[in-house]
């Protein structure tokens, strides 16, 4: 059964209605146009598609991913000879299954081992780094793991004494050296640190600067061969944290990051804030990096592993109500 059937005949489940909740700008922005726009017996031509491509992109799917979606839906509505626009809400949400799966089952969960985990979270200032990592490590916490913060961004002391305060209001520990340090010998010291003491999960701040790529890009080599020098194999996940309401400069840093260091997944901030929840599909198809994590409210508990069912029903929960 396509996605859309058998998400309509299920009972909306509770994080279901966390993502409707979270994805209402979004959903009464861009996606109401749509709702209206395939509601209104509108005939199916070249200017529908040419609508839709509008929505699409004011939405921040991208534009490179808009176009290869509505060459892929015009050339199956042609194909089946589809001529009732109602019918076309169907196509899309399942086409939009298809492009975030590419075909894969895609992993949204941390890959955890036993021994310790090490991981690593760049992104640019500003884009909620900290929060996160707060968050992460009181999700690990209450599920019975022992965690472990480095504040790796020492050119910051605000950053320092940020992630110290979320330190001590979750109750886990933090290794910290003065602003102005080697970022690799904090690395270095909190690696140790969690060997020695029997950590789980080690989580670890960086500078988000990128305004020189070169010194980006050697700054998180240097941390890298610290953290495999000190713990082989390590770090186990290396995640991107990007702010979804700076739209397409969420994209730019994405591809810079991409481009410097081996990211396996993005942390998605603020998506409750934006009307622009469509950057989610165009970071996995034009990056092909799956999505980890959403924020989707400001408390720690508000960072919801993402789930690409609940999220697509956040987003068009008009339609399977129709």
């Amino acid at each position: 059964m396509a996605f859309f059937g058998l998400f309509k005949s299920k009972k909306e489940k509770e994080k279901s209605k966390k993502y409707k909740l979270g994805l209402h700008k979004t959903r009464e922005g861009a996606f109401k146009t749509l709702h209206e726009l395939l509601n209104n017996n509108t005939k199916i031509d070249d200017d529908l598609f040419d609508e839709l491509e509008e929505i699409f992109i004011m939405a921040d799917i991208g534009v490179d991913t808009v176009v290869k979606f509505i060459d892929e839906l015009k050339e199956e509505v042609y194909h089946k000879k589809i001529s009732d626009a109602s019918l076309l809400s169907e196509m899309i949400i399942d086409k939009m299954f298809e492009i975030y799966l590419k075909g894969e089952i895609v992993n949204a969960n941390l890959n955890l081992h036993d021994g310790l985990n090490v991981i690593l979270f760049v992104g640019v200032n500003g884009v909620g780094k900290t929060t996160s990592i707060a968050k992460i490590a009181y999700k690990l916490k209450k599920e019975g793991k022992k965690v472990l913060l480095a504040a790796g961004d020492t050119f910051r002391a605000g950053a320092i004494e940020q992630l110290s305060e979320w330190a001590r209001r979750i109750g886990v520990e933090i290794v910290t050296k003065a602003a102005g340090s080697d970022p690799s010998s904090v690395m270095f010291d909190a690696v140790n640190k969690a060997k020695q003491e029997n950590y789980d999960v080690l989580l670890c701040d960086t500078a988000g600067r990128l305004q020189n790529k070169v010194n980006l890009m050697a700054e998180l080599s240097k941390i890298n061969r610290v953290i495999e020098r000190e713990a082989p194999g390590e770090p186990t996940e290396t995640l991107l944290v990007i702010d979804a309401t700076t739209g397409q400069n969420g994209m730019t840093q994405a591809k810079v990051f991409s481009e410097t260091t081996n990211v396996s997944g993005v942390i998605l901030t603020k998506l409750d804030g934006t009307a622009k929840g469509g950057i989610v599909l165009a970071i996995r198809n034009e990056l092909g990096i799956p999505i980890k994590f959403i924020g989707l409210g400001e408390g720690l508990d508000d960072l919801e592993v993402f789930d690409i069912e609940s999220y697509l029903y956040g987003l068009f929960a008009d339609f399977f109500n129709d």
